[in-house]
C-alpha cells in the first residue's frame, strides 16, 4: 500500500449513525475483527473479545437497555437545569438499535509485573500509591483494546461498510453484559454498530499538526 493510499484510507472514514436495510454478512464482520487482533496490545496478553450481534430481537434489547437508562437519568431532577441538551440526548440515544450488526467489545483484566509489584507494595508507601495512581491514570487494558478497535474502524471502512465507535452505552453496562452474557473477568468497553452506510458525513475541522504537537530538542 502507498502512502497516499493510507492516507485516503483513514482521512475518509466516518463516523456512521444511519444505515441501509441490508444485511451484513457474517464471513466480512469475522475477517474484520481477525485482522483487527494484530493490534499492539499490552504485553501480547490479547485481551480483547468481540461479540457479533445480528439478532434484531437482541439488538433490541441492547437497545432498550440504554435507553431505559437514559430515561432514569432524564427524569432526575438535575436534569432540568441541561434544558433541552438533555432533551435531545435521550431521544438520540437509542439511534444504535437500526444497525443490522453490532459488535461489542470486552477487555479481560491485565496487570503487567509493575502493576503487581505495587498492588503488593499496599497502600502504606504514599510514593507508590501516587506511582499506582500514574499507572492507573493510562489503563494498558483498554488501551490494548482501543488499538484494535481504531484498527477494526479503519478494516470496515476499507469494506466499504460504516460503523461508530461508542462508549455511551456504557451507562447500562451490567445489563448490557447480562443480554451478551459476558463470562466473568472480562469488562463491556465499546459498541460498534455497523451497516452499509446511509449517510455520507462531511469532514469535520481538524486541529493543525502544529497545534497538537511540541518537538522537544
Amino acid at each position: 500500500m502507498e502512502f497516499t493510499d493510507l492516507e485516503k484510507l483513514i482521512k475518509t472514514r466516518r463516523s456512521i449513525r444511519a444505515w441501509q436495510d441490508k444485511e451484513v454478512p457474517e464471513k466480512l464482520l469475522m475477517q474484520a475483527i481477525e485482522l483487527a487482533t494484530w493490534a499492539p496490545n499490552a504485553g501480547n496478553q490479547q485481551n480483547w473479545h468481540f461479540y457479533i450481534v445480528q439478532n434484531k430481537e437482541t439488538i433490541k434489547a441492547l437497545t432498550d437497555a440504554v435507553q431505559a437508562s437514559a430515561d432514569r437519568i432524564t427524569s432526575w431532577p438535575e436534569a432540568k437545569k441541561f434544558g433541552d441538551a438533555a432533551t435531545t440526548w435521550k431521544q438520540k440515544v437509542g439511534f444504535f438499535g437500526t444497525a443490522p450488526a453490532i459488535i461489542a467489545v470486552t477487555a479481560s483484566q491485565y496487570q503487567s509485573i509493575a502493576d503487581r509489584l505495587l498492588a503488593a507494595r499496599g497502600e502504606s508507601d504514599p510514593q507508590a500509591r501516587q506511582t499506582r495512581e500514574w499507572r492507573n491514570s493510562a489503563d494498558s487494558r483498554i488501551q490494548s483494546v482501543s488499538s484494535a478497535i481504531a484498527y477494526l474502524l479503519l478494516i470496515l471502512h476499507q469494506m466499504g461498510l460504516g460503523a461508530v465507535w461508542m462508549t455511551g452505552p456504557m451507562q447500562a453496562k451490567g445489563e448490557l453484559e447480562k443480554i451478551l452474557k459476558v463470562s466473568s473477568g472480562k469488562d463491556l468497553i465499546a459498541l460498534i454498530p455497523v451497516g452499509y452506510p446511509a449517510e455520507k458525513p462531511a469532514s469535520k475541522d481538524h486541529k493543525p499538526v502544529e497545534e497538537v504537537t511540541e518537538v522537544i530538542h
